[in-house]
């Protein structure tokens, strides 16, 4: 138990230092940039865009950040002859791995039910704020079980788009209603249509009635019918489907009834499923790349060419994560089932990392 503590501890270590590295790294990276895009805010404006990015950029490097500190670990473990002394004395080195695995377990794990939540608010309260100091016009979207709502606008006015239905990629809308308003505050049209479909720059309406609601008029008389019209627009389908939120800005707790509701008002929420699915298998993709790096790097440092083995550690884990997300897209695009595209990586690399250990441990 002590040597487990012990080989626990040091990778603990390791891992917190890599982590320290890379946030002051990217912390800096980043800082010259927002200074350069936003070079009329104030210093300390900045300051907080960087460190609300921060924990999204760290997250995402997680798995680097692990195959760092065990290629670190092990290196230094075969440099200081520890893992001979292992070996020596009749344990096997695998056994040496189980505290480094279990931490690792352990950091996924916490990641899972506190990083994600910490990401996700602090993701999209970035993104909500570098949109106003961009002065970027915005939309938000509302499903409920009677319809949707869609905001639009900027400082010119704001649109509020109503739509019993709409088609599943959302480019077009059925029994759709506009609602002008000025920036006081003041209803200025209402538009009824059968449909409207998103082009480039507008909504085109099917069958639109018009009703000026300026004051002073009797908006049903004044009324007109139009075949075909054109409400302009700057919004895009893929800005429509982030209104709904990137899975990224909800916490992992919460996808499942987000998954539910969407499901419920005829949207997909494929996206949703496998970023879902994603995030609880990140822990075994985590202990998987501790072991390949292990494997590579935990030999003694006399009997091989270190720098081709930490190469071939970091390629190898840098591959395996490619190939997930890789297998992430295809389960988006619906090519692979979603459990089969975000589970099928992770075990895979784990099973790789316990075949390499075996094979250079055992023969």
């Amino acid at each position: 138990m002590i040597l487990e503590r012990y080989f626990g501890r040091r990778f603990f270590v390791s891992f917190m230092g890599v982590t320290i590295t890379m946030l002051v790294i990217m912390g800096l990276i980043d800082l010259m940039d927002e200074l350069g895009d936003f070079p009329e805010l104030a210093f300390g404006q900045v300051l907080g865009i960087v460190l609300l990015k921060l924990p999204e950029a760290y997250y995402e490097i997680i798995p680097l950040v692990m195959i760092l500190a065990s290629v670190a670990l092990f290196l230094r473990l075969a440099r200081s002859s520890e893992m001979v002394v292992l070996r020596a004395s009749g344990r096997s080195a695998l056994r040496g791995l189980l505290a480094p695995a279990a931490v690792a377990l352990a950091i996924g794990l916490l990641g899972l039910a506190v990083g994600n939540p910490l990401v996700a608010a602090t993701a999209k309260r970035h993104h909500d704020l570098v949109n106003t100091y961009s002065g970027q016009t915005y939309s938000d979207l509302a499903i409920a079980s009677e319809g949707l709502w869609l905001r639009q606008g900027g400082t010119a006015g704001q649109t509020v788009i109503y739509a019993a239905r709409s088609s599943s990629d959302l480019s077009t809308l059925y029994g759709p209603s506009f609602y002008d308003f000025a920036p006081d505050g003041q209803p200025l049209r209402r538009i009824s249509a059968s449909t409207a479909r998103l082009e480039t720059g507008a909504w085109l309406l099917e069958d639109a009635k018009i009703w000026d609601l300026a004051e002073n008029i009797n908006p049903e008389a004044m009324a007109r019918q139009e075949a075909q019209l054109s409400v302009p627009s700057d919004l895009t389908q893929d800005r429509i489907l982030d209104s709904f939120g990137s899975p990224e800005y909800i916490p992992i707790w919460e996808l499942p009834k987000f998954i539910d509701q969407l499901e419920e008002a005829g949207f997909s929420a494929r996206r949703y499923a496998i970023w879902f699915q994603s995030e609880l298998a990140q822990p075994v993709f985590l202990v998987a790349l501790v072991l390949i790096s292990a494997a590579l790097t935990m030999g003694h440092t006399r009997g091989a060419n270190v720098g081709l083995s930490v190469l071939t550690a970091v390629l190898l884990g840098f591959g395996l994560h490619y190939v997930r997300n890789f297998a992430h897209i295809l389960g988006e695009n619906g090519q692979l089932p979603i459990l089969l595209a975000a589970w099928a990586p992770p075990v895979a690399s784990l099973f790789i990392g316990l075949g390499i250990l075996l094979h250079l441990e055992d023969g």
